[in-house]
């Protein structure tokens, strides 16, 4: 529990013991001199798994997957200098995905900071303004107020990684030497008198705050909605704590209002499709018909989250100006489009309680359902007879045949887009999971393997440069434990790029836009010691991908041709939409 061999020994153990009767269950170490202390704590601190590894952009990338997938804080742990830097990435999209970390920072004394004494930076307040909160601990100290100060200070920023917004907490932890577990005798004395039950006696698991807000007794105009036969509601981009009562309580909202509900395809709502009989699954493609995106204009819009990828949308909503209300308990500003908006601070949860009778269907419901019935049908048709490798199929595929509750992470750029355009609705509970909170692709295999740790069988959804990206996350892979299929989108470079209109100039685009980098993925995964299968044929990839393998990590490569795919979506994208009419 404690270890009282010496100073540092007994600080760094008096944190762990504290995150441990808090609940920590997961703490990442990456290695280094200075933060010896905390990781001597962490490794002999059972039950918390403590995984080494080596990489610190993804150490952290892989511990927002786990905090992303059980909904709780998970530590980081590194050394003092740039290592520290390495984890600025991870912790800008914990605070933008609201993910709960705690980055423990190992650093010098103030007495060795400012002299060139090796490995030191400054690290205060080195993340800004991203974190929830952020302090410097004392120096360790055996004085039991300060061990009091220690172990509240430890609570406190537990609690800040969860309550209200979940993001992160950076804790700047100072060490003097000696930083190995070297025998002092001022501490082994205390452990004669140290009242180690009576110090922790009120230190246990706290309140959930993870849990929906209350809406704080708010007005909700929920009679107002309801008078209003020509409203939709729209569900972004999710990663609820509970996927099921989250549908179900956008369902009972739906259909108390008689309105369409538009569900982007990184929201669960898309795989609970019988709780709702309105969901609008292809708003994308029926906005891209001018006739029928003036026939839909509404006047008034719920937001539940953020908006979805489509620009589509974006612009269609811009150009009518609906009343709209955003439905979601956090301080941030979910409004990119600065319409009239009004934002009420609850869950979707507490406002479908109010919500529990139906109105009868009206005209404007039932174009929508109209339009979404045609223009799927000849979405699904036109993927169905598809024998050619594009792209977008390969997330049209997923959405039929991955087994029920799989977790897939889908990596940013054009695999975002496709599933947006694609995904098909189903009851197959697939829980998306993605890192939308600043849309870049830092660490997007670690926060994959983070997601599939411990878990059950898993999937990520990626082009070629996210990949590459992050080839250190293949490291993880002796200390992975379940299973991760990568379905690989191999085209040879950037392809959502393909989409903008620098790609009509060349020179310079291919070289400083595409990006080609021309890896042989075969080789590369042979080096990592993983898996890997060249995928020729529809029928192949969905033999790899029902059943699933329970352990290890496979590359499934498709190669697809950037610019064909490309002109392949200026042509047909619009022609979905004419199947609305």
């Amino acid at each position: 529990m404690i270890d009282f061999r010496n100073i540092n020994t007994v600080w760094a153990s008096i944190l762990v013991e504290t995150l441990k009767r808090l609940g920590l269950t997961t703490a990442v170490i990456c290695p280094g001199s200075r933060s010896t202390p905390l990781a001597v704590a962490f490794a002999q601190a059972y039950p918390i798994e403590a995984i080494p590894v080596m990489d610190e952009r993804s150490a952290s990338f892989f511990a927002l997957g786990i905090a992303r997938a059980t909904k709780r804080p998970v530590v980081v742990v590194c050394t003092s200098g740039t290592a520290a830097a390495n984890f600025y990435p991870a912790i800008i999209e914990a605070r933008e995905s609201r993910v709960p970390l705690l980055i423990l920072t190992a650093d010098r004394p103030r007495e060795l900071r400012d002299c060139h004494s090796g490995q030191t930076i400054d690290q205060v307040k080195l993340y800004g303004n991203y974190p929830n909160w952020q302090a410097e601990l004392a120096v360790p100290s055996l004085d039991m107020g300060m061990l009091g100060y220690l172990r509240q200070t430890v609570i406190y920023a537990w609690e800040r990684s969860m309550n209200a917004v979940p993001g992160c907490v950076h804790l700047n932890i100072p060490f003097r030497d000696p930083l190995a577990p070297i025998k002092q005798l001022d501490s082994l004395t205390m452990k004669l008198q140290f009242p180690v039950e009576d110090f922790f006696a009120g230190v246990a698991p706290l309140i959930n705050f993870l849990s929906p807000g209350s809406g704080g007794g708010m007005r909700l105009p929920l009679s107002q909605w309801r008078q209003c036969p020509r409203g939709i509601i729209i569900a972004g981009s999710a990663q609820p704590q509970s996927p099921q009562e989250y549908c179900s309580a956008i369902a009972q909202l739906s259909q108390f209002l008689g309105w369409a509900l538009l569900a982007e395809g990184l929201s669960p709502l898309r795989n609970y499709v019988d709780l709702n009989p309105s969901l609008i699954s292809t708003y994308d493609l029926i906005l891209r018909n001018q006739q029928l995106a003036q026939q839909l204009k509404p006047d008034m819009v719920i937001q539940i989250g953020e908006l979805p990828t489509s620009k589509e949308l974006r612009a269609w909503l811009d150009k009518a100006q609906p009343q709209r209300w955003v439905i979601d308990p956090s301080y941030h500003n979910l409004d990119p489009l600065h319409g009239r908006t009004v934002h009420l601070w609850t869950s979707v949860e507490q406002l479908a309680v109010g919500a529990t009778s139906k109105p009868l269907p009206n005209e404007y419901l039932q174009l929508w359902c109209a339009a979404e019935a045609k223009v799927r049908t000849a979405i699904d048709l036109t993927m169905t007879t598809m024998n050619q490798l594009f792209e977008g199929k390969a997330a049209w595929l997923l959405s039929q045949v991955l087994p029920p509750g799989t977790h897939l992470f889908i990596a940013n750029s054009m695999p975002v887009r496709d599933v947006e355009f694609f995904w098909a609705p189903s009851n197959s509970g697939v829980l998306p999971f993605f890192n939308r909170g600043a849309n870049g692709i830092d660490g997007t295999l670690s926060t994959a393997l983070g997601i599939a740790h411990r878990h059950k069988s898993s999937v990520m959804l990626t082009g070629d440069l996210a990949l590459l990206h992050d080839t250190n996350g293949f490291l993880l892979r002796n200390k992975f434990f379940g299973h991760l299929t990568i379905v690989l989108i191999n085209n040879n470079g950037g392809g959502i790029f393909e989409n903008l209109p620098i790609a009509q100039f060349e020179p310079p685009f291919e070289d400083f836009f595409a990006t080609p980098q021309h890896i042989n993925f075969a080789q590369l995964c042979k080096t990592y010691d993983v898996k890997h299968e060249l995928i020729n044929s529809w029928e192949q990839l969905q033999q790899r991908l029902n059943p699933l393998p329970t352990n290890g990590i496979r590359v499934l490569e498709l190669q697809t041709d950037r610019k064909a795919d490309a002109i392949w979506r200026q042509d047909n994208l619009g022609k979905f939409a004419l199947s609305g009419n």
